[in-house]
């Protein structure tokens, strides 16, 4: 076997980060992790950004590639180093303490992405971490990745999925694996505040310049703060829309492109409840729902101090502001979308906060209340409890309303699967208690085509059955 990987691909490989210089990362091969990597599953529509033809997933030096142990042709891997406010709380020096950059591919069409592998193996900034991932978490971020682009929500993606054959201690002995996944950047604004609060504006330029020339090469500093606020604000609306909590909401997990990043706990909402807490690690409930976007808000805050020295304080105060603005447009949006107001009326914010807040005090189902709308007879009315009442007539002001309105394509907009923790956690015990990777590949290709019936797939809609009630997820993985 060769000691380097050639990936089949049409264009080159590049080394675009490495050219900020040392001082933004620590080059190191893998580790190695576990013995021989057993590829899992691979995903041809992930392939398919960085023209990887898919043929390449029987190829055992992708496998062993995709976990860290043959190095790609043409790329010295590294770990990002970063900083950040973590619960709000700054925690100095981070980086990627379980990541590494193996790769950076320029697709067709001029697109630069990354392939960042987690669960490679310690790095330099692992701190007291041993740098594994473990496969249930693995499984989590390979399948969520993959249904929040479905959704059309900014996002990384999920390459390959690989186990180690390693085990990995947690809270208890677990399998352990390696994802792969790819964005267009990784940077986070705890890259701009590791160098900002280590006084060196220099550094937080040169970051600027890297990011800038990339992905907004019309962009001048102040102007690029101001697309961060309006992509993050945009992001923060997508999820709220859809009823997804992100559990660590950290400025290190926060990406400077407005992409959702870092799958560790996270959840879908069962029943709407906007006080819904995803991480069971979160005590005192600071990445709740209905706190995300202020939270969003918070970190971009610390995004402009980190950036202060370059850009006045003022301007970017002001790009500041429009972060409601963003937000409140984009979410309005997709909420009318959702109930097919079409044309706008005075009384349809009020429609749209009275619904929220009957499915709030009835603990109606978020996904399905808004699914079954078109088609809402007793079964819908149901799903309210005691707000039923108060349902009916919420229901006959909205179908007075929409009256002339088109709703044809209103499943179109409302999904009938999401990635509830019920059955990420079925393809997560398929895997590991049975060794059925088929299980995992049908729950993934449905959540691939979230808004489509699949008869044959109906359970995955509906709210977990009673063995799989009171499921919790943390920060361990």
């Amino acid at each position: 076997m060769s000691d380097v990987f050639r990936l089949p691909i049409a264009g080159a490989v590049e080394n675009d980060f490495a050219r900020l210089g040392g001082a933004f990362f620590t080059h190191l091969p893998g580790e190695k992790v576990g013995g021989q990597p057993q590829l899992l599953h691979a995903n041809p529509g992930a392939a398919a950004l960085i023209d990887l033809d898919p043929a390449v997933f029987s190829d055992p030096r992708f496998a062993a590639a995709m976990a860290g142990h043959l190095p790609l042709e043409g790329f010295e891997s590294l770990a990002q180093v970063y900083s950040g406010h973590q619960f709000g709380v700054w925690a100095g020096q981070l980086g990627d303490g379980r990541a590494l950059l193996i790769g950076q591919v320029r697709n067709r069409k001029g697109e630069l992405w990354d392939i960042q592998l987690k669960g490679a193996g310690k790095t330099p900034y692992s701190r007291f971490g041993d740098g594994r991932a473990v496969l249930r978490s693995s499984i989590r971020e390979y399948l969520c990745s993959e249904a929040m682009a479905a959704l059309r929500i900014p996002t990384s993606r999920a390459l390959s999925l690989v186990a180690t054959g390693e085990t990995v201690l947690r809270e208890k002995p677990e399998p352990g694996a390696v994802i792969a996944r790819l964005a267009q950047s990784h940077v986070r604004f705890g890259h701009f505040e590791h160098f900002h609060y280590a006084g060196n504006t220099e550094a937080v330029r040169a970051l600027a310049d890297h990011v800038i020339a990339e992905h907004f090469p019309d962009l001048d500093y102040a102007d690029f703060y101001a697309e961060v606020v309006r992509r993050t604000a945009v992001l923060m609306a997508h999820w709220q829309a859809v009823g997804f909590a992100h559990g660590v909401m950290n400025t290190d997990n926060m990406s400077i492109l407005g992409l959702t990043l870092d799958y560790g706990p996270f959840g879908f909402m069962d029943s709407y409840d906007p006080e819904f807490i995803c991480n069971h690690s979160d005590e005192q409930g600071r990445y709740s729902v209905i706190n995300q976007p202020g939270i969003a808000q918070w970190n971009l805050r610390a995004l402009a101090v980190a950036l202060s020295r370059i850009v006045p304080a003022q301007t970017l105060l002001e790009a500041l502001d429009g972060f409601e603005r963003h937000f409140g447009a984009r979410y309005r949006s997709l909420m009318r979308a959702k109930l097919g107001l079409g044309r706008e009326e005075e009384g349809d914010d009020r429609l749209i906060g009275e619904l929220l807040a009957l499915m709030a005090k009835g603990r109606a189902d978020y996904t399905l209340t808004f699914r079954e709308l078109p088609r809402a007879k007793e079964g819908w009315l149901n799903r309210f409890g005691g707000a039923r009442a108060e349902a009916t007539h919420w229901l006959e002001r909205w179908r007075a309303r929409v009256a002339d309105e088109e709703l044809s394509g209103l499943d179109r907009v409302n999904p009938k699967y999401v990635l509830r923790n019920w059955v990420a956690e079925t393809a997560i015990r398929a895997v590991q208690d049975r060794g059925d990777v088929a299980a995992l590949d049908r729950i993934f290709k449905l959540l691939q085509a979230p808004y489509d019936e699949h008869p044959k797939m109906e359970e995955f809609a509906a709210p977990p059955p009673a063995a799989m009630c009171g499921l919790e997820v943390s920060c361990s993985s």
